[in-house]
Formats: structure tokens, C-alpha cells, sequence
């Protein structure tokens, strides 16, 4: 009975501490420090610049986590980091403003609204799906639109730096990298699903 009621007296002052400004500081950038790690678990490939990385899941959870305010300043100072010279980019370009204006700065410019986008698209759709498992669902679709988004912008900045033809900006930026998005997607909407469940049952 006492070890119950430390434990939710514990909880308790986490969330509080959460909810100051130096408690969302803190959880901001651990969760920069969370996609500077996923950007270094990178598979480069030998016919693109762009390289596989676990960078899209992280931004995800950062917008399903933050919401789409706190997603989308986490994920400014992220760049902002990277912009500072710090090795947050994914290893495989030269990191700093070059590597945000190379051939990837167009995912890389579009994280903050890929958090925001999940973020803020998740909650709404929540409220209008009458099922059981409505959240991941709506995680599902929202994670969907965020990274259907990011592809495009990477595709988009891909084409306006490189010229190249349309087969070559899909072969590039957008083909090879489909089955793992939909990992990714899943991977996100299951953990953001699962851990809502979980933290609703100790309330």
C-alpha cells in the first residue's frame, strides 16, 4: 500500500515537473538528442545521397509526444543544433548548414511541420473515430499524412537543387525508402497506442 502510493506520489511529481518551463526544456532536448541518434543509425545507399535512417520514427514520436507546438519547436532546435555545428545529422553528409541546403535539407527543413502535422492531426482525428482501438487509428492516419508530407518536400527540394528528371527524384528520394516508411508509420502509431493505454491505466 505504501509502495503504491510512493510510486503514484513519484509519477505525480514527474508530470508536475513536466508541465514547468524547465521540465518541457529538458524533455525537448532529450528528445533532439532521441533524433540526433535515430539520424546516426544510417544505411547509406550507393545511388543516392539519401540515406536510410530511423530519423522519420523519431520525428514522428516527437510530435506524438509534444503535440503540434512543443513538436514543432523540438524540432526547430534540433536543426538548430545542427545549424551550431553539433553532429546531429545523419552522418553520412557534412553536417552543418551544408548538409541542410545539400540534397537532403528538404526532409531535414520539413521535420518541424512533420511534428506538427502528426501532432496536431492525431488528437482531431481521435475524437471523430468511433472504434476501440480509435488511437491507433488516428495515429496511423496522421503519421500517414505527416510522412506523405515529408516525402513530398524532400522530393520537391531533391528536384529544385538537382534538376534531375522525375524518374530520377522518385528512384532517389521516394522508392526505395517505401517499405520501411510503412514500418515506420505502424512502429509509431503502435508505441504512441500501447503507451497511452498504459499511462491511462495508472490514472
Amino acid at each position: 500500500m505504501l509502495t503504491v502510493a510512493a510510486s503514484s506520489t513519484h509519477t505525480a511529481g514527474l508530470q508536475g515537473f513536466a508541465a514547468t518551463l524547465p521540465g518541457k526544456l529538458v524533455l525537448g532536448l532529450a528528445a533532439t538528442a532521441v533524433v540526433a541518434a535515430a539520424a546516426h543509425v544510417a544505411i547509406p545507399l550507393p545511388f543516392t545521397p539519401v540515406p536510410l535512417t530511423l530519423q522519420p520514427l523519431a520525428v514522428l514520436g516527437v510530435g506524438l509526444a509534444f503535440g503540434p507546438i512543443g513538436g514543432f519547436l523540438t524540432m526547430l532546435a534540433y536543426l538548430a543544433e545542427g545549424l551550431c555545428g553539433l553532429p546531429v545529422f545523419a552522418p553520412t553528409g557534412p553536417g552543418g548548414i551544408f548538409q541542410l541546403l545539400g540534397p537532403t535539407g528538404g526532409f531535414l527543413m520539413a521535420y518541424p511541420l512533420v511534428a506538427a502535422i502528426v501532432g496536431g492531426l492525431t488528437p482531431r482525428l481521435t475524437r471523430h473515430l468511433p472504434l476501440r482501438s480509435e488511437r491507433f487509428v488516428a495515429a496511423l492516419c496522421g503519421a500517414s499524412v505527416a510522412i506523405t508530407f515529408l516525402f513530398l518536400c524532400g522530393a520537391a527540394w531533391f528536384y529544385h537543387l538537382t534538376h534531375a528528371s522525375l524518374h530520377i527524384v522518385w528512384i532517389d528520394t521516394v522508392a526505395p525508402y517505401l517499405p520501411g516508411e510503412v514500418v515506420k508509420v505502424f512502429a509509431a502509431a503502435g508505441i504512441y497506442s500501447t503507451l497511452y493505454r498504459s499511462t491511462a491505466s495508472k490514472a
